[in-house]
């Protein structure tokens, strides 16, 4: 069977491209001669699916979208505390080339304007622009899951034009947050922008920080957990520039665009998701590239706030096996889910002897879920003399030590109920 998921981006990219509204980015003349009716659309899932429609294959400019990745990389090569002294994580309000910053404290607002970013580059490890640079896109190629390059044409005509970057750039340095050269910080930060990438490569990209930095294809680990949290937290609140209140209640997915026309969002634990369309908005986003993502969010639901009912989603019911009363659980489990979990059992009239958590459909349980999946059992064990197991081929629960020397047994299986234990 074919999968339909293609023929529907490609509907999706036919119901927009009717809209002509915005235009190119003038103010860099090799982004000016890009072709205005560019449409592409690129959807990766978690474990490395990857559909597209359009332009996806044709290469352009990666500009501010590099910025969340260069955040990322920064916060691991600097640590967490110098890049937090060093930008703030505050939207601004404000065109993503203000030349401002932190009254208070002389930090950029943020890494997603000029200001924070330039900053962000000078924090990549390197002794000068050319090893950051190429640190920088040594890390993209192992998101992208291939060999990545600079347009030196866009370099060169983004470096001809770049006097308002320049300017942050001494800006930075009169208040303390450029350590080293001004100029070689603004090359560097101005030769990452000008990184080539399709529209396919950044819906992998982006799928690695929806996949808390694991790369979706390769399974390798490219970043933390804590640094993807903070940057997709920034990517949220500041990512769209003086648009992302807006952006936020229509789409509500992490996001950043760049004046190339592209848009990159990444949905923790679901998909990253990439548009190209070069006419841009008053706010420096794609127009048509805005409406993509609120279509997409409209269409299947993607709003970060849209969840389903934990209750409902993670509880496959109450059943009967011989004497045992079996819940049934699924997905992945946090507190919330793990509280439903509590409440069943709870509120169920346990009839039989033996009480058995299914575990078969779980993926995934937090830290704090599976303490309270654990204190469930030792409750039912000491204080309702109850003989608890769990079905747990995956080893989901890792060591069931429930304390005060109960242990419940663990099954491959239902079947294996009078069998062996899985572990």
């Amino acid at each position: 069977m074919r999968s339909p998921i293609p023929d529907y981006l490609a509907e999706v990219l036919d119901d927009c491209r009717g809209d002509e509204g915005g235009a190119v980015a003038d103010y860099i003349p090799e982004l000016a001669r890009a072709d205005p009716d560019r449409l592409a659309i690129a959807l990766t899932t978690p474990d490395g699916a990857t559909y597209c429609a359009g332009d996806a294959d044709v290469e352009f400019s990666i500009q501010s979208m590099s910025k969340p990745f260069a955040y990322d990389i920064a916060l691991r090569d600097s640590g967490f505390e110098a890049v937090l002294g060093k930008i703030g994580v505050e939207p601004s309000g404000e065109a993503f080339n203000e030349i401002s910053l932190e009254s208070s404290s002389g930090r950029p607002r943020n890494p997603m304007i000029n200001a924070g970013a330039i900053a962000a580059h000078s924090l990549i490890e390197g002794r000068d622009a050319e090893e950051r640079t190429e640190r920088f896109r040594e890390r993209m190629s192992l998101a992208a899951d291939r060999e990545l390059q600079y347009d030196e044409a866009v370099y060169t005509s983004e470096l001809e034009s770049a006097y308002r970057n320049m300017a942050i750039g001494y800006m930075l340095r009169t208040h303390g947050v450029l350590d080293g050269d001004p100029e070689d910080v603004v090359r560097g930060y101005i030769r990452q922008c000008a990184l080539s990438v399709t529209t396919r490569d950044l819906s992998i990209m982006a799928a690695t920080l929806a996949n808390g930095g694991v790369q979706p294809v390769t399974g390798r680990r490219l970043s933390g957990d804590r640094a993807i949290r903070q940057t997709l937290s920034v990517m949220m609140t500041c990512g769209m520039y003086d648009a992302a209140g807006d952006w936020m209640t229509t789409v509500g997915i992490p996001a950043k665009s760049g004046v190339a026309g592209g848009i990159l969002g990444a949905l923790p634990g679901q998909v990253g998701i990439a548009v190209l369309s070069p006419r841009l908005d008053v706010h420096g986003n794609s127009t048509r590239g805005v409406q993509l993502f609120e279509r997409l969010a409209d269409d299947m639901g993607l709003h970060l706030m849209e969840v389903p009912p934990v209750g409902r989603s993670v509880l496959r019911g109450h059943t009967l096996h011989g004497d045992a009363d079996v819940i049934g659980l699924q997905g992945v489990i946090g507190f919330a889910a793990a509280e439903a979990v509590v409440r069943q059992v709870v509120e169920t009239e346990l009839s039989g002897g033996e009480v058995i958590l299914d575990l078969t459909r779980v993926h995934g349980v937090s830290d704090v879920a599976r303490r309270i999946l654990l204190e469930v059992v030792r409750r039912l064990t000491l204080h309702d003399d109850k003989q608890v197991s769990l079905v747990d081929p995956e080893g989901i629960l890792e060591d069931p030590d429930a304390g005060d020397g109960v242990r419940p047994r663990v099954l491959a299986s239902l079947d294996d109920r009078g069998g062996s234990p899985a572990h």
